[in-house]
């Protein structure tokens, strides 16, 4: 199940990527639409990660 999951994301993925290439070169409205929420996900994601890890680091501290 995890697996279906996973490669489900993989798929997104791959095919945001390909509508901003699409789009780059001239592609209809809706892959613009598809690369500008692309990107956007590009960039906010490593943000929420980054803040994610920290609150789960700090969550484990036993506060010895």
């Amino acid at each position: 199940m995890v697996g279906a999951v996973l490669i489900g994301i993989l798929v997104v993925a791959i095919a945001g990527c390909g509508c901003v290439v699409w789009a780059d070169r001239g592609g209809p409205a809706w892959t613009r639409v598809v690369a500008t929420i692309t990107v956007r996900a590009g960039e906010v994601l490593p943000v929420l990660l980054r803040s994610w890890g920290r609150k789960n680091k700090n969550s484990g501290d036993s506060g010895d």
